[in-house]
């Protein structure tokens, strides 16, 4: 059986920048061994399968190890494929998914993911965090559904930090929001996930449903610029609205192909 595969950048307005991810296309669900095995060998951080459905679409998204609950890049690189290969005409797409409804919007190039925030709490930080960033001193530590946020005192603390991976493997989450005050946006982050098969994910989106209220509130306003630092990089624009974040990207088209499954 053939397959069309797209690989697309999210979060950017160049290609070979911003995180890129894979997205195949489906009719109706392959056995969910097949997906994680295409998802291995695509080797990217997150691949996404979509199939129609009689509202929208259903979306999953799997890392080269694992299934995840929810994908931020891996959606807004879905919805560029359905508007632009596919040509879906509608100004929003709605999601089905494993975190509820998602949906995302069209507006002059840019596509808004439209999420439900994430509910974080103050945290006492575990050793193996401790001792994996021992070269920088926590301010604050929280811990959200699935992930760790770090804040750190500075943009430069977040770009120069380097952990050790091996041990940040051994702390029980989907994987470390790192985060500090930006010099020319309101903040920085890097998002590290060696548990999830990804040791340093470019950019992420779901990462923002914790990033921006945290921010929100400490920064007294809703809307909100953001950018990624990790080697790749990629820009952001976020809206707090209630108890849903509005997280806007660019896509670049990168590569269309087939691949078999037999």
């Amino acid at each position: 059986m053939k397959l069309s595969l797209y690989q697309l950048d999210a979060f950017t307005d160049q290609l070979y920048a911003g995180n890129p991810a894979a997205v195949v296309p489906l009719e109706q669900w392959l056995p969910d061994e097949l997906m994680q095995q295409i998802a291995a060998e695509n080797n990217l951080a997150e691949t996404a399968f979509f199939v129609p459905t009689e509202n929208g679409f259903h979306i999953r998204w799997f890392t080269p190890t694992t299934e995840v609950e929810l994908c931020g890049h891996a959606t807004l690189a879905t919805a560029h494929v359905i508007f632009e290969v596919q040509g879906y005409e509608g100004k929003d797409i709605i999601f089905e998914s494993q975190s509820g409804p998602l949906r995302v919007l069209r507006n002059d190039g840019w596509l808004t993911l439209d999420f439900p925030v994430d509910q974080f709490q103050v945290a006492v930080s575990p050793p193996a965090l401790s001792e994996s960033i021992s070269s920088t001193a926590p301010l604050e530590v929280y811990k959200g559904k699935s992930d760790y946020l770090v804040v750190l005192d500075n943009e430069t603390e977040v770009r120069e930090l380097r952990p050790d991976i091996i041990i940040l493997s051994t702390i029980p989450a989907r994987g470390i929001i790192v985060t500090a005050p930006g010099d020319e946006v309101d903040f920085v982050s890097r998002f590290f996930a060696p548990q999830s098969g990804i040791d340093e994910d470019p950019v992420t989106g779901s990462a923002h449903t914790t990033l921006v209220p945290y921010w929100a509130k400490r920064l007294e306003k809703t809307h909100l610029e953001a950018r990624q630092v990790s080697k790749r990089g990629g820009y952001l624009r976020c809206e707090l609205n209630g108890d849903r974040v509005c997280i806007s990207g660019q896509v670049r088209l990168y590569l269309k192909g087939e691949i078999e499954t037999e």
